[in-house]
This record gives C-alpha cells, sequence and structure tokens, in this order.
C-alpha cells in the first residue's frame, strides 16, 4: 500500500447509506423521511411542470396535476367549505386552495434547497480558512461572522429584500446572504480539531495539494456533525420563507405562497376557518418532517442510538 492509500484509508466518513440504514430503524423518522419524500418529489415534479409552462408558453402544463386551475377567478365560489369538488375549500376569489397550496409548494423545496447548501458552500469556505489559517483571518473573518450572528435573520432579510421590491429573487438572495454564520462557526470549531490530527499530518507529509487537504480531508470530515442540524434547518428556513410571505415579502399575487394564504386567510376567521387552517397546517407537516429526521441523526451521529 502506498503512503497515498495510507493517508485515505485514515480519513474517518459516513456515507448516506449508513444514515438512511439507521433512520429506517426509527418509526419516528421513518414518518419524517415519508414526508421529507414527497414533499422534494413533488417539489421536483410539479416545478418542471411549472418552468415547462413559462418556457413553452403553455400555462396549462402548471397545473395539468392538480385539481383545479390554481388562478381560475370565480366569484360564485368564494369561500366555499371544504367538498367533493374542493377538497379544502376556496378562498375568497374562488381559487381552490388545495391546488394553489400543491402549485406553492415547489418554490418552498426550491428555497430550502437552494439557502441551506449555499449556507453550508458559505459557511465552510468562512469557516475552514478562519480556523485553518488562524491569526488574523481567523480574527476578521469571524468578527464579520459575529456581525452577521447579532441581528435576528429575519431582520436581516427584511432590509435586504424591501430595497429590492420584495420579490421572491430578492427574497431567496436576502435569505442566502444571512445564512451562513451558523455553519461558520461550525466548520471552525470542526476545523481546529480535525487539523491536529494525526490523517492531517500524513497527509501534508504525502504532498496532498492544499485544496485537497481543505476539502477532502476537512470538509469532508467537519460535515458529519453539521448533516443533523442541516437537517433540521431545511424547515427552519422553510418557517422563516413562510413568516416572510405571511407579511407581504417574496412572490407576490396572483402566485399562491403558503404563508401569504395563511395571511390572507386570517381576515376571514372564524367563519372561512379552511382558509388559514389548511396551509398553515402544511407548513407545520413540512417542517415537523424535518425536526424528526434532525434529531434522530443528531442521536446517532452523537452515539446516544447506535445500530
Amino acid at each position: 500500500m502506498t503512503e497515498q492509500e495510507e493517508v485515505e484509508k485514515t480519513v474517518p466518513t459516513q456515507g448516506i447509506r449508513f444514515y438512511i440504514r439507521a433512520l429506517t430503524k426509527d418509526p419516528l423518522a421513518i414518518v419524517g423521511l415519508i414526508i421529507v419524500g414527497l414533499f422534494f418529489i413533488w417539489g421536483v415534479i410539479q416545478g418542471i411542470l411549472e418552468i415547462l409552462a413559462g418556457y413553452l408558453r403553455k400555462p396549462y402544463l402548471g397545473y395539468i396535476l392538480l385539481p383545479h386551475d390554481p388562478f381560475a377567478l370565480d366569484i360564485k365560489y368564494s369561500l366555499m367549505p371544504p367538498s367533493s369538488e374542493f377538497l379544502l375549500g376556496t378562498n375568497t376569489a374562488g381559487e381552490d386552495i388545495l391546488s394553489r397550496m400543491l402549485y406553492a409548494m415547489p418554490r418552498d423545496a426550491f428555497v430550502s434547497v437552494a439557502v441551506v447548501f449555499s449556507a453550508i458552500a458559505i459557511g465552510g469556505i468562512i469557516g475552514i480558512i478562519a480556523g485553518y489559517i488562524g491569526k488574523w483571518a481567523d480574527e476578521v473573518l469571524m468578527r464579520v461572522t459575529d456581525a452577521f450572528l447579532s441581528l435576528p435573520a429575519l431582520i436581516l432579510v427584511i432590509a435586504i429584500a424591501v430595497p429590492l421590491k420584495a420579490g421572491f429573487d430578492a427574497t431567496l438572495a436576502g435569505l442566502m446572504v444571512v445564512w451562513w454564520p451558523t455553519y461558520a462557526r461550525f466548520f471552525r470549531a470542526q476545523t481546529l480539531k480535525i487539523k491536529s490530527m494525526d490523517f492531517i499530518d500524513a497527509a501534508k507529509l504525502s504532498n496532498v495539494s492544499r485544496f485537497k487537504l481543505l476539502f477532502r480531508y476537512i470538509f469532508m470530515n467537519s460535515i458529519d456533525p453539521i448533516i443533523a442540524y442541516a437537517a433540521l434547518d431545511f424547515g427552519n428556513v422553510i418557517l422563516t420563507y413562510s413568516t416572510l410571505a405571511f407579511l407581504g415579502i417574496g412572490i407576490q399575487p396572483p402566485y399562491p405562497e403558503l404563508g401569504a394564504m395563511a395571511s390572507n386567510g386570517v381576515d376571514n376567521l372564524p367563519t372561512a376557518w379552511w382558509y388559514a387552517l389548511f396551509p398553515g397546517v402544511a407548513i407545520l407537516i413540512i417542517v415537523v418532517g424535518f425536526v424528526l429526521i434532525g434529531d434522530r441523526l443528531q442521536d446517532i451521529i452523537g452515539g446516544r442510538i447506535t445500530y
């Protein structure tokens, strides 16, 4: 075995299949996997249809799988309660609530993935550089991180999105800009622990490139404890995004968004209870799905549960 192979052998990693097998042995985690799996599968399928509808200029493709046209206005169906025709009822404009919820979900899925993965990338770069180089780099990068952490993420996103007309793109950009600091702290702590380990010294002696050292041996060995937090964080992103939509920040009418639907429905409580209830319950179920997965991953990675 060559020196390079010896170094590769010393790198401790857990594959994604290990975590999936562990999660499928816990009933609550299985519920979480089902919720999250259905959410992302629907998000991908419906999202592709919505993109094709816009690209081909054939709107009907965007709601071909939905019970009704989510943009069909008919006042005679205004605030209809749940029925066999409208399973979750209608809103004040007579639009089908279920169809609008299903139409909105791909954006929630996209936002959660984009924000969490960008936060891992940005936070990973900043945290690893700060932890590995140390000294002035650590001081400067961590003071910037602390500055972001000192203010609530929701307030920062509003401050970024509102001047940019608070559209979907501005809201997404705002979330991506403010979401990385916690990950930077995590990666810095992991880097400080890992860089003093023997396999890092062996990698240096084997003339491993700086990029491979930082990515293959530090980043990849820092990711395990961050996986559990990231699983929870998908739900946090969706909750924050829905809160912004509830406040009127994000994608604008006539396009639906779960948080905005819940906000609009509040004005019709308690008579038209379904208007606000069902979008809110959908947000809750999605977030709980991520919590069930994240909590179990924390137990597995922390060694509190072994399989």
